[in-house]
């Protein structure tokens, strides 16, 4: 009979090899790649707020906006922006990154930049105005023209009416619709989420260029669709080059809310820093419109230089 202490060892050949759990698989938003994740993203948050949210607001005011309805329009589009534009932005940022404030930019501002950015947005307004006042010279043929006109005075007196107040607590309500949720609410979207993502697939520049594009489509205001695209694109630059979705706000605010100041107090449509009643001629809205280029292309160039370096070019 066989010692059991003397049984020979069995081999390590012998012994099973470990079996290694599979690695758990990453959650379906933090596979997709950086464009199909911006695609889905524009296409749901579309359908939510372009789609879900203003078919809502129609019903409720029976398909037209007018001084009666102004009050519950109003209401509605905030409400509208936090639950279908904001929400939904927060809660994809947190299925994509596992958390929001990191992924989105926020930091603390510099005043330095802050000023840059301000000053340098209150001159490109001065920029935009003298193009929208060059498109508005550019002839389109007659059959063309009998249709846009009364598209354009339709979306300018629904915006007058939504703009116009008696009163003061009606000013800050339409400056928190106007002003206030657009420049959190879009700039999350936009710049955080959108351009965010995008410059992990496409770098910086180009995925300003692409967020600025996209923010001005989705505005839907084909008569305004340069200018919109244009600030958009600015924002995305003051974006990728502090590092700092709150420059963006604020500027993104300054800009909206000069709109509802404007209407406030009765500052003509084709105000110019060097014409402010209105109605200057052209050899004046030229200069104009020089002058507050360079001050603009002045102060971007040096808020690049006090800017961070971008980590992609």
């Amino acid at each position: 009979m066989t010692d059991p202490a003397q049984a020979p060892a069995p081999s390590p050949e012998a012994s099973p090899a470990p079996v290694m759990a599979p690695a758990p698989r990453a959650p379906f938003f933090r596979r997709l790649s950086p464009v199909a994740f911006v695609i889905l993203t524009l296409i749901g948050v579309f359908i939510l707020y372009q789609i879900v949210a203003g078919g809502i607001l129609l019903v409720l005011v029976g398909g037209d906006i007018t001084t009666d309805t102004v009050g519950v329009v109003r209401w509605s589009t905030v409400i509208g922006q936090l639950l279908f534009l904001l929400v939904p932005t927060l809660l994809l940022t947190h299925l994509r990154y596992g958390k929001i404030l990191e992924p989105l930019r926020f930091r603390r501002i510099d005043p330095l930049q802050l000023l840059v950015v301000l000053v340098g947005i209150l001159a490109l307004q001065q920029v935009l105005q003298g193009y929208m006042m060059l498109q508005e010279s550019i002839p389109v043929p007659a059959a063309l023209e009998r249709i846009l006109i009364p598209i354009r005075q339709m979306m300018e007196s629904m915006l007058r009416i939504l703009l116009t107040v008696h009163s003061t607590g009606e000013f800050f309500l339409v400056l928190v619709m106007v002003a206030v949720v657009p420049a959190v609410a879009e700039e999350i979207l936009f710049r955080g989420l959108v351009q965010g993502d995008l410059e992990r697939s496409i770098g910086g520049w180009k995925s300003a260029l692409v967020a600025g594009v996209v923010f001005g489509v989705y505005h839907l205001n084909p008569f305004n669709l340069v200018p919109i695209v244009v600030i958009g694109i600015v924002f995305g630059l003051i974006v990728f080059r502090s590092g700092n979705i709150l420059l963006a706000m604020a500027a993104h605010f300054l800009n909206n809310a000069i709109a509802v100041l404007a209407v406030w107090i009765g500052v003509a449509d084709d105000f110019l820093f060097l014409a402010p009643q209105g109605a200057p001629p052209a050899s004046l809205a030229a200069m104009n419109t020089l002058v507050c280029a360079v001050v603009f292309l002045a102060l971007m160039w040096y808020f690049i230089r006090i800017t961070r370096r971008p980590v992609q070019a």
